[in-house]
């Protein structure tokens, strides 16, 4: 190898392709100029080799290839380093720089696989959380998945899309569409559409961009909340009024995707409506009472809402941390199990009858208030109606107090 103090160091360009083409006249130049073609095969049978440059083909370990890179630059070769798409977004350029040096490189890139996927997808991506699970556990793009309404999951043959599916299935994350887009750029590209169970039941290209999408709006014809009671199958009345349900779904303040505790769900009213109104939440619904259960299921049917059966705060212990909870039933002990676990930026309200306790219950959460209802009931043989009151309710409300 050549001294390198006595040899003039030229960039490394790094070249980003797109269905075999590179981008920019810079790129061009570069390609033209170089000594030293450095990529994996399809790589170099897509560009074809510059006259007089020696083509070097590599493997799939990165560290190994910045190294021989390094080598060759070091040996006064003007090399071309050949990635794919956008070697700055989950590829080459990262590792590159943190051994050579950001001087060291001139970067060229092609659009990047997930600006192409949303692209085909016929859909902006500057909202979109995007996860790469090459090379990598599937696990943190599962959670990204349940916690962000838009997310993009770049894959791989260890992490293939359908493997996704499966999991997903698995975590029950709420209604998402899925949108997979394989062979970006090249001429048997596709673009799948479809749900987590087809996708789970699919087989794709492993090298492929696998977007979900958690819905816009209510999955039904409007925006309600605060269903009248007779909606839902509950036991002697201990259901949460749908005016006090009102107040509180309002509190709430829902979020398209993400964690909600449903603590001492009762009937399930709370947790059926939230599941109606942000269908892309991934909803448990804990409740101890046996009694209860039936009614609960029977509620919650269809929704994908997740029954925990249980005494809270002991059966909160094995949940995901959520993003919202409602208490519902449950002493302050509850109330401080869900606040110690609340995410950053996430919101707790619960509801009271107790004013001692609601006392309490504001003090952690900073708000309360009180809310009482008449209802108007027919009295007399004329068809009169009169009000009728019903137990006051104490709706608390409030992040964590950091």
């Amino acid at each position: 190898m050549a001294d390198p103090a006595a040899v003039e160091l030229v960039p490394v360009d790094l070249i980003g392709l797109h269905g075999g083409r590179w981008f920019g006249r810079q790129a061009g130049a570069a390609l033209a100029a170089a000594t030293v073609v450095v990529g994996a095969v399809r790589h170099l049978d897509e560009v074809g080799r510059p006259p007089g440059a020696t083509r070097v083909e590599v493997g799939g370990d990165l560290g190994a290839i910045v190294d021989r890179v390094a080598e060759l630059r070091c040996g006064g070769a003007r090399v071309c380093l050949l990635a794919s798409g956008d070697p700055g977004f989950f590829g080459l350029t990262r590792l590159a720089a943190a051994r050579l040096g950001p001087t060291a490189l001139r970067i060229h890139p092609a659009p990047s696989s997930v600006a192409l996927a949303f692209a085909r997808a016929g859909m902006h991506w500057d909202d979109a959380v995007v996860v790469s699970a090459h090379g990598r556990h599937p696990e943190p793009a599962i959670e990204a998945v349940v916690r962000h309404p838009k997310t993009a999951v770049l894959c791989s043959p260890v992490t293939p899309p359908e493997l996704l599916g499966r999991l997903l299935i698995g975590r029950a994350c709420g209604t998402r569409h899925v949108v997979v887009a394989s062979r970006l750029g090249h001429a048997d590209e596709t673009v799948w559409r479809g749900d987590p169970v087809g996708l789970a039941e699919g087989h794709f290209d492993p090298v492929s961009v696998v977007m979900f999408l958690a819905p816009e709006g209510p999955a039904g014809p409007g925006w309600s909340w605060g269903r009248p009671e007779t909606d839902y199958r509950h036991r002697d009345g201990m259901i949460t009024k749908a005016e006090v349900r009102a107040v509180a779904l309002g509190k709430l303040a829902l979020v398209p995707a993400g964690i909600l505790w449903d603590v001492g769900a009762g009937s399930g009213s709370v947790s059926e409506e939230c599941a109606r109104l942000a269908p892309g939440l991934r909803i448990f619904a804990v409740e101890r009472n046996e009694r209860d259960l039936p009614n609960l299921r029977a509620n919650l049917a269809g929704t994908g809402v997740s029954i925990v059966e249980g005494t809270a705060p002991s059966a909160l212990e094995g949940l995901p941390a959520p993003d919202r909870v409602f208490v519902g039933g449950g002493g302050i002990d509850v109330l401080d199990a869900a606040l110690a676990r609340l995410r950053p930026g996430g919101a707790v309200v619960a509801t009271y009858a107790a004013p001692a306790r609601a006392v309490e219950a504001a003090d952690r959460l900073g708000q309360m208030v009180q809310v009482g209802i008449s209802r108007a009931v027919p009295v007399g043989p004329d068809g009169s109606l009169r009000l009728a009151a019903e137990n006051p309710v104490f709706v608390c409300w409030g992040p964590t107090r950091s």
